[in-house]
Formats: C-alpha cells, structure tokens, sequence
C-alpha cells in the first residue's frame, strides 16, 4: 500500500505539473479549457462551505484529452478553498500510484484519489462522469444496443457538457467532504 502523504508531497501544483509535463500546445490546450470553466454562485458557496481538508492526487496525463477537459476544473475548486489540496501527477511518471487507481483493468486518467487530513484513503473517482459516459453511449452506441432504459434527455448538448461534468465532479467532491466531515474519527480529532 503506498504512504499517500508521502506520495502527495511528490506532487506538483497544477501549473508547475503542466510547466514540467505539457508542451507549449498541450499548455494552450489546457488554458483555453481553463477559460471555459465557470462555476455558479450556488457551486462557489457549497465550496467555500468545506471545512474539512481533502488532499487530492490527480492521476493525470498533460497529453490526455479527457484530462484537459477536467483537470482545470479541479484547480477551480481549490481556487474556491484552500482546504482543497490538489497535487497532480503524470501517469508514466508514476506506476505506482497508477497501479494502484487502475479503472477497468488499465491505467486510465484522470483519476482523482482522495485523502483525508491525516493520510487515509476516503474515495477515488475517475476517468470521466457519468455526463461524458452518457455522451459517449449516444455516439457510439445505437439505440439497440443502449436499451429502452436509456431515455432520451439524459445526454448534455455541447455547450452544457462542461456544466454538466462540472456539476459531476462537484458531487463528488461534496460528497467526499460528508464523508470527512461525518467521520466520527476526525470529528473526535476536531472536538466537532
């Protein structure tokens, strides 16, 4: 098992990992979809809201698509607070860590591992939400092969599928925040 506040302070902050790992174009890439993240009041308050610290270990791939259009998100969210700790690491870089967050048999990114305080592992969650997934299913499948329990709606336009990964991704970091703040270990910690 790896020693995940060890293995955290290897990690790079979101601009230093893309200044180490990304080429000037993978660079622009990531910036231009960095622009394109916007968060509603109602998001910023439920993050400004986390009183708990989450450390987080992005498993990532500054060549990867997929991480260019979710990564920049997370470093919105610990813009919003600073009790978001998030340190990314590149997938080659690291077996270890890739090893250990395989989805599906493959060492895929992003993947987000999620850390208490005090260096326990509480959720990880990856490599795309369930709006991409939906996505995906209605390009690439047809209707057969989806099944009547698909309906039609569920899959975002262009436009609302940064809204709607973004709104995917929230939910998992809320709901890892309830995980840290039910805890009744670091509520005893905390004397909450």
């Amino acid at each position: 098992m790896l020693d995940y506040g060890a293995k955290f302070e290897e990690g790079f902050g979101y601009h230093e990992f893309l200044a180490k790992y990304g080429t000037d174009e993978q660079r622009r890439r990531w910036e231009m979809l960095h622009e394109k993240v916007t968060l509603t009041t109602a998001q910023r308050a439920l993050l400004a809201g986390f009183t708990r610290e989450m450390k987080l270990l992005c498993l990532t791939g500054a060549w990867c698509g997929d991480c260019v259009n979710q990564c920049p998100i997370f470093d919105h969210f610990a813009i919003v607070n600073p009790k978001i700790r998030l340190r990314f690491f590149d997938r080659d870089a690291n077996p270890d860590l890739g090893e250990s967050l395989a989805v599906c048999g493959g060492a895929r990114v992003p993947v987000v591992l999620f850390v208490s305080e005090d260096n326990h592992q509480v959720a990880w969650y990856g490599d795309r939400t369930l709006s991409k997934y939906r996505r995906i299913a209605a390009e690439q499948l047809t209707s057969e092969q989806l099944g009547a329990a698909c309906p039609t709606g569920l899959v975002p336009d262009d436009q609302s599928l940064l809204a709607a990964v973004t709104q995917d991704w929230l939910d998992e970091f809320e709901r890892v925040h309830w995980i840290l703040r039910t805890s009744s270990r670091l509520r005893k910690l905390h004397s909450d």
